[in-house]
């Protein structure tokens, strides 16, 4: 056994790895950071977590997870349209940056306010096609300001040209959205007057005779200001699966820290990646076993042979 172990232990130095091929993935990641992504409707470690933040952590524990050959890049979505941050990049070479740079995701770098979703979503997606990957938008779908009713527009690409998935972020009930001010500081919660109810662009919904101070020419929406829940944020799942199904992307929603690994594997492109398989920790595992045996078989072989000695050796009653 030991002089097994021995062979074993030259083994580790001289043994190449293992060439093999492996399915990975080419990605561009889409993050939401418009202002409904601070709801802390999430919790870790029995603390409150915002939105943002377990889009975070379920970006990180994603990267950690895919095969080494993997190519990830990273963008950002506010206003009507998303940035590139950088090009796609090797995973396991470049893990320590693209890891920091996730967790360096902040609301702050918005350069607007508003959170057109869809308009975004579509430049997403025509990035990712542009650049060679597939896509993960991960968004609440909050549309700011709402869109009109039925007034989806059609997706000027080509459904499923461009593979990957859609995920939705937040829980299924209302909570307030928080309000920060110059400095970046929370100062409180959005109130109802803070945030459009209603898009009043283009013309008046069906509805509108109906509503108090009705004026064709001066008041085609009514004379009353607008109400609603549009200051309260939940996931808009509806809104995102009719994105999803108009686009050819699935459709997931953010529910823990892995719960991004598998549906993006189901919905991206398997790309073959070469890779390699060390052999030199199995070997290394399988000497020190050897040794462990080599020593411990001495003693038991002692004490088995102490024991029948006794067995033999004491007196049987007649």
């Amino acid at each position: 056994m030991l002089a097994a172990a021995l062979v074993l232990t030259l083994a580790t130095a001289w043994v190449p790895p293992l060439p093999l091929t492996r399915d990975g993935v080419q990605v561009l990641a889409v993050v939401d950071i418009t202002g409904s992504m601070n709801v802390r409707d999430y919790t870790a470690n029995g603390r409150p977590q915002s939105r943002l933040e377990a889009a975070k952590a379920a970006l990180r524990h994603l990267v950690a997870g895919l095969p080494c050959g993997s190519r990830f890049a990273l963008g950002l979505f506010t206003e009507r349209r998303p940035f590139l941050l950088f090009a796609p990049v090797e995973v396991c070479e470049n893990f320590t940056p693209l890891d920091g740079a996730i967790a360096a995701l902040d609301w702050r770098m918005a350069w607007e306010a508003d959170s057109r979703i869809t308009a975004g979503l579509d430049r997403a997606v025509a990035m990712a096609g542009e650049i060679g990957t597939d896509l993960l938008f991960i968004t609440d779908g909050q549309e700011a300001p709402p869109l009109r009713a039925g007034s989806l527009p059609p997706f000027e690409g080509q459904p499923g040209a461009v593979r990957g998935l859609i995920a939705g972020a937040g829980g299924y009930s209302l909570s307030p959205i928080p309000k920060f001010n110059d400095r970046g500081r929370e100062t409180g919660f959005y109130g109802e007057t803070d945030v459009q109810q209603e898009n009043r662009f283009g013309p008046p919904p069906a509805d509108a005779e109906a509503r108090e101070g009705y004026n064709p020419r001066n008041a085609p929406f009514g004379a009353a200001a607008a109400s609603g829940t549009e200051h309260l944020s939940s996931v808009r799942e509806t809104h995102l699966k009719e994105l999803a199904a108009r686009t050819g992307l699935a459709y997931v929603h953010l529910d823990g820290t892995a719960s991004l690994d598998a549906p993006l594997r189901a919905a991206a492109t398997a790309r073959p990646v070469p890779g390699r398989l060390d052999l030199r920790p199995f070997l290394g595992a399988a000497a020190l076993l050897l040794v462990l045996a080599a020593f411990s078989a001495a003693p038991l072989r002692a004490l088995t042979v102490r024991t029948i000695t006794l067995k033999l050796s004491t007196p049987t009653k007649a």
